[in-house]
């Protein structure tokens, strides 16, 4: 007989090891080793004709037509808009989100719609008592709606108590991380346990056409807990995002089979639940009386969604000797450091004698690298104490160079910016003119630098 291997998971990445660690080799995260008892590897040495004992497959073309999926719109246009239309029938979103961030309200809202819609919905909590989401349901002014609530932890007993009635059109589990499969050793939560309760409840959705909606912790750096295998199994991976000490909430599509991923919905936290934001650009717009040095507004693009937000700078001199500092919030400082480069060794300013502070109002996150211009100006504009115009945005991006490089979708941003009222638009050379906006074209970054400075 063949002699067993054990193999030990990571529950912090899901990376495999033959031998125990104290540390593991992949994410660096100590303790985190453990024994993965749903998964014995057993060596195999026996010959198989690959060309007997399986079935055959249908094979169909490219160019055969296929239906359309089924949609359920939710009602909240914000979650709609994220998932590409609503909840796919059959299909497996997986949700993740910090504590408290308001996944729970959320998925309560949208099953509460839905139910009053004639849908069939069922609720399952592994987190909390039945009375508990009962009662949130109630705060939120949800308590008549016809939702079928369940707390419950094992897989069987959730799939066995749906398979005796009629099927639900949506299943919301909250949170995987809670679910327990008798198939496999193991606590829930773990890597073997998580992989294989998500894989049964996935079969059952593709099998009884049940969108299943699996709720997922994170750990503390924002990825959902759990093995990576977990995004690959589903159809759409949903992250809601957001700061406790501000109102918004953005829900992102990460991955979406059925939709585009990078589109978001704005929601924002009140006393009866999350409100929908449907114009996100003046939630994250601040309101200057005055013109002030080192603001200026920027068009992001989130997916097809146009967000203006503001860009804040601001520079301190310091006395020779001293160690300046630099800290950006809401944006890569690495970035940061690489145009504060260009701006030196290309353009002749110097920031290394002073600190420089960076913010991105509102809490908003941006990652678009069209944002270097609109960085750039506000450290122009922060250093030299010039005040931008208040009615004015830019975008481009900037190389090593010091060229200002075109971005995608320009005539978005600015058809938005003229929407909210902006008049002019410094942004690279090339882009499109839109009605009602004045455009400051640059193909080098000095360019801009001479223009905000007034030389010549």
């Amino acid at each position: 007989m063949a002699k067993v291997q054990k193999r030990y998971a990571c529950q912090s990445c899901g990376s495999v090891s033959a031998k125990w660690a104290g540390q593991c080799a992949d994410c660096g995260e100590w303790n985190t080793l453990v024994e993965d008892a749903g998964a014995v590897v057993t060596p195999f040495q026996a010959r198989h004709n690959l060309q007997s004992g399986g079935r055959a497959v249908d094979l169909t073309g490219l160019n055969t037509d296929a239906p359309l999926p089924d949609r359920m719109p939710t009602g909240i246009a914000e979650l709609d808009r994220a998932l590409g239309g609503g909840f796919v029938a059959g299909s497996a979103t997986l949700i993740g989100g910090d504590p408290g961030i308001g996944k729970s309200t959320l998925l309560l809202q949208a099953t509460a719609k839905l139910a009053s819609a004639g849908k069939a919905v069922a609720y399952v909590s592994g987190e909390e008592a039945a009375d508990q989401v009962r009662l949130r349901a109630r705060r939120l002014g949800l308590g008549q709606a016809p939702v079928q609530l369940a707390a419950a932890t094992s897989v069987r007993d959730i799939l066995t108590t749906l398979g005796q009635g009629n099927v639900p059109d949506l299943l919301v589990i909250d949170s995987i991380q809670t679910m327990h499969s008798d198939l496999i050793e193991g606590a829930p939560g773990t890597v073997s346990q998580v992989r294989a309760a998500a894989g049964e409840l996935i079969r059952f959705a593709k099998e009884r056409g049940t969108a299943v909606v699996l709720v997922g912790h994170v750990t503390k750096d924002g990825s959902i807990a759990g093995p990576r295998v977990l995004e690959h199994m589903v159809d759409t991976v949903l992250s809601f995002e957001g700061e406790r000490s501000h109102q918004y909430r953005i829900l992102r599509a990460i991955k979406n089979r059925f939709g585009g991923t990078d589109e978001i919905g704005v929601f924002a936290m009140g006393e009866d639940g999350l409100d929908e934001v449907s114009n996100p650009s003046a939630l994250f717009l601040t309101h200057r009386d005055e013109n002030v040095s080192g603001a200026i507004v920027f068009p992001a693009l989130e997916g097809t969604r146009p967000v203006l937000v503001e860009i804040q700078a601001l520079t301190v001199r310091l006395a020779s000797g001293a160690t300046p500092r630099r800290a950006v919030v809401g944006w890569d400082s690495g970035r940061l450091a690489m145009i504060l480069a260009v701006l030196e060794a290309r353009c002749g300013l110097s920031f290394s004698t002073a600190e420089v502070y960076l913010n991105v109002a509102g809490g908003y996150r941006i990652s678009d690298p069209a944002a270097d211009l609109a960085v750039a100006a506000a450290l122009v504009s922060a250093l030299s104490e010039r005040p931008l115009p208040s009615d004015a945005i830019a975008f481009g991006e900037i190389a090593l160079s010091g060229e200002v490089r075109p971005v995608a979708h320009g005539p978005l941003r600015l058809k938005e910016a003229a929407k909210l009222g902006f008049e002019r638009a410094l942004a690279p050379v090339g882009v499109k003119e839109n009605a009602g906006m004045r455009l400051s074209g640059f193909a080098r970054l000095g360019a801009l630098v001479d223009h905000l400075l007034g030389r010549g």
